[in-house]
């Protein structure tokens, strides 16, 4: 038996409930681990309220870190003991679990299991929004929302170090200290300034080749506003609401635009894609392009407080659990 949170329907944090669970053996292509850290995503939350449906009951969960404990038939390329870290199914709000083994990749041994936790969802988002969705490069004007979240401070840091010039939208003064020290050049409060506007003013007008847009319905269509002609609206997530639908032609009104909602289980669908983006990921943190930034520990038992603090726009960087 371990010790796993389950969510028997949707609601508040409240219903995160600590249960014993009962964990078999792995199975063909499984391996499994024991959780020394777990991360905390917005995407926890969807599932929590209902918004992405799932069955119940179910364990939270999709990032985490830990050592191999078994091994399941057909397991090819891991031991037991090795450190791994992973982006892949639910139930990651666990003390252990089984999961995929083309799910896991090894830690480097300069990475500690917090950094294992925290760098895999939200620092592959960040890699195909940069590298893969809009090619960042140097002298590029971009606009990152929630540029003080866990997402949105590495897209901050990861596009400074590309040469963008990165603009980031934040909800205090005290965030904006935290996004301009990790690369924004210009931060906009946006609930006392109109951002569209102090778009402009930073960019004399020129706007921006790529808006990153993780707050969704809050942020919508004003995000158009912001992008110069041909220029590419990017939602890679709704913490305030999902977008509703809208005429197509808008973009044509806006100056003729692009905009994609793209999802980082299709873009590491394929083990290599995978492997190379955690490679790069894996580079910029060795090279202190990229800082992991952990703002919040929880024990396993306190997974309700950790979303409460998440959902409340309550917390900076990233936020993880302990068994």
């Amino acid at each position: 038996m371990v010790k796993a949170v389950r969510v028997h329907g949707p609601g508040g944090p409240e219903v995160l409930q600590i249960e014993d669970v009962e964990l078999p053996p792995p199975g063909a292509g499984q391996a499994q681990i024991v959780h020394r850290a777990i991360g905390v995503n917005y995407i926890d939350i969807y599932h929590r309220t209902g918004a992405y449906p799932v069955d119940y009951p179910f364990t939270p969960g999709y990032e985490g870190a830990g050592e191999v404990i078994a091994l399941g038939e057909g397991v090819r390329g891991l031991a037991l003991g090795d450190r791994v870290a992973y982006v892949g199914s639910l139930g990651g709000y666990a003390e252990a679990r089984n999961i995929a083994a083309a799910s896991l990749v090894k830690l480097p041994r300069s990475f500690s299991f917090e950094t294992g936790a925290v760098m895999m969802l939200k620092g592959l988002t960040a890699q195909y929004l940069l590298r893969r969705t809009f090619h960042v490069k140097k002298g590029d004007r971009i606009l990152v929302h929630a540029g003080a979240g866990g997402v949105g401070h590495i897209l901050c840091q990861w596009g400074r170090a590309l040469g963008a010039r990165v603009i980031a939208t934040v909800g205090s003064e005290e965030k904006a200290l935290i996004a301009r020290k990790a690369g924004a050049k210009h931060t906009i409060l946006y609930r006392y300034e109109n951002f569209v506007e102090r778009v402009r003013e930073i960019t004399k007008g020129r706007l921006c080749d790529v808006v990153y847009d993780g707050v969704g319905k809050a942020t919508f269509p004003a995000s158009l506003d912001c992008l110069r002609p041909f220029g590419l609206f990017v939602s890679f997530g709704s913490a305030s609401g999902p977008i509703d639908a809208f005429d197509i032609s808008l973009l044509t009104q806006k100056g003729s635009l692009f905009a994609t909602r793209p999802s980082l289980f299709a873009h590491i669908a394929r083990r290599r894609d995978l492997e190379e983006m955690t490679h790069d990921v894996a580079r910029v943190i060795k090279e202190g392009e990229v800082k992991l930034e952990v703002s919040g520990r929880y024990r396993l038992e306190e997974a309700a407080q950790a979303h409460a603090a998440l959902e409340t726009r309550q917390t900076t960087g990233a936020l993880v659990l302990t068994p």
